[in-house]
């Protein structure tokens, strides 16, 4: 059997969060539920009338392309790509063809060929028999369209930089990139070729490529992964069936409930599109736009997501830790909050470790573990003090890991005061901990009695201690905490068990 490798490429078209329209004043809100509402001539193609640039959604894809490294063009303009939808009210898109704003960049090791500005499309309801309904509230909307080159070799990998995108989408405020309300969509170009498809340097032998199927629209990573394996099988084994079977170019669709792909129509070339400048809309020169500057988007640009993904390694925390904090802004700024009361160990420059390592660590495993399960998705009003009061009662063993995740729901649940919201910010762990009975206790003392009542009550387990069966020692202790209600040092417990035995 023959072995043949995959090469995707991937076309990811993201609406962008501005105001209004591409073109037009017409608000952009995709939350809007009823059809047609945010339309006017100019997105519904009337006769008469002029398009106009909105800046900030060129400013938007600019800052991106600084973001991935790519290289920025200074002369740009717009194209008419005509083709007949009837989500399309022009019978022609406004887009980007020869001179796309951005060229070139890498994203998770992908290397980017162009990212550039179109409108989107309207919305088309297929779900009402026989005949179909048009929403043109999408029409007109900013789309960011981004083009990989073809070095992606697994569905998997894919994926991953579907993901990354979004993060960093999300990480500039361009796009809220929520997959299942279509702002963010993902079309694979996927050839399958021989092994020597691939060099030995692992690039890509384009002269080597097979025939490229497009599938469209793919709107979960999900269904981006499990579409890509189902056409590489597909078109794997139309190569191996040695019938005479080819592979057509064309594009395909994703079918959910069959988990299959389906054929939709022949994949149209740049000719089939007629491509030619548009004439109502004047050519960019973007070094002479002062809002366009590179260092003043560079300037602006947040803390980069593999650059926060850096930075929090050198705190040598675990990866799924790390990938909490990438995903969640809040509980990112709780953490990066916590370690500068704790030093400055997570110096968003440097990066450079604490000499509260062991602390550091112990405060992202209560956030990223205790913390997010007790909130349930219901953001707390838990504050950076209280995280950093938390852990070094625990390094001191006044507080159990127990009593520790106790503290966090009474936190959490609000029940940890007499004030409401107000006073949940101000009372303290060691308060919550007193009015609660959760401070350890490590007066041998008064432990003396508790082990002595243990001893007394569980005269076989002792008998047989004694005998050699030392593992029966946690036993001992487990009763002692539970007589406790978990408030005992189980260290000091242990050796006031020992010393009694």
């Amino acid at each position: 059997m023959s072995k043949y490798i995959p090469t995707i490429g991937l076309e990811i078209h993201a609406e962008l969060a501005t105001k209004t329209k591409m073109f037009c004043n017409c608000i952009n809100d995709p939350d809007e539920t009823r059809p047609n509402i945010n339309v006017c001539p100019i997105c519904m193609g009337h006769p008469g009338t002029l398009p106009v640039l909105n800046k900030k959604a060129i400013e938007m894809v600019l800052k991106i392309g600084h973001a991935v490294g790519g290289e920025i063009a200074d002369f740009t303009e717009w194209d008419r790509k005509n083709y007949f939808y009837p989500d399309i009210p022009k019978g022609y898109q406004i887009s980007q063809y020869k001179y796309p704003l951005v060229s070139g960049g890498k994203i998770h090791k992908i290397d980017l060929t162009r990212i550039h500005l179109e409108e989107d499309t309207g919305t088309s309801i297929h779900d009402r028999g026989d005949f179909s309904l048009l929403n043109y509230n999408r029409a007109g909307v900013p789309l960011m369209e981004l083009v990989t080159e073809p070095v992606i070799h697994s569905a998997k990998d894919a994926a991953d930089f579907a993901r990354e995108l979004q993060l960093l989408l999300r990480y500039l405020d361009a796009s809220n990139a929520n997959m299942e309300k279509g702002e963010m969509r993902v079309e694979a170009n996927i050839s399958v070729g021989p092994e020597d498809s691939i060099n030995s340097d692992g690039t890509t032998n384009f002269k080597k490529l097979g025939t490229k199927v497009e599938i469209k629209n793919l709107n979960s990573f999900k269904v981006v992964e499990k579409a890509i394996n189902y056409e590489i099988e597909r078109m794997t084994d139309l190569l191996e069936a040695g019938n005479g079977a080819e592979i057509v170019q064309e594009t395909r669709g994703w079918d959910d409930v069959k988990q299959k792909t389906f054929s939709q129509r022949i994949k149209e070339t740049s000719n089939d599109y007629r491509y030619f400048p548009e004439p109502d809309l004047s050519k960019l020169k973007i070094s002479e736009i002062p809002e366009f500057s590179a260092e003043k988007l560079r300037a602006e640009l947040p803390e980069l997501p593999w650059e926060k993904r850096t930075r929090l390694t050198k705190l040598n925390l675990g990866t799924d830790q790390i990938e909490v904090f990438i995903n969640d802004h809040r509980l990112a700024k709780l953490f990066d909050e916590v370690c500068e009361k704790f030093g400055g160990s997570s110096d968003k420059d440097t990066g450079e470790k604490s000499q509260n390592e062991k602390e550091i660590k112990l405060a992202a495993n209560y956030i990223t573990t205790d913390l997010i399960s007790l909130e349930k998705g219901t953001p707390s009003i838990i504050t950076p003090a209280q995280i950093v009061e938390l852990v070094k009662m625990i390094s001191a063993n006044e507080i159990s890991s127990r009593g520790a995740k106790d503290i966090l729901a009474i936190l959490v649940n609000g029940s940890g005061n007499t004030g409401g919201a107000d006073d949940d910010k101000n009372i303290s762990i060691r308060q919550i901990a007193e009015k609660n009975n959760l401070l350890q206790q490590s007066d041998t003392g008064a432990l003396e009695e508790i082990v002595k009542k243990v001893i007394t009550n569980n005269p076989k387990v002792v008998a047989d201690y004694k005998s050699g069966k030392v593992a029966l020692l946690q036993f001992l202790i487990g009763q002692g905490m539970k007589e406790t209600k978990g408030s005992a040092n189980p260290q000091v417990l242990a050796e006031v068990f020992r010393k009694n035995l």
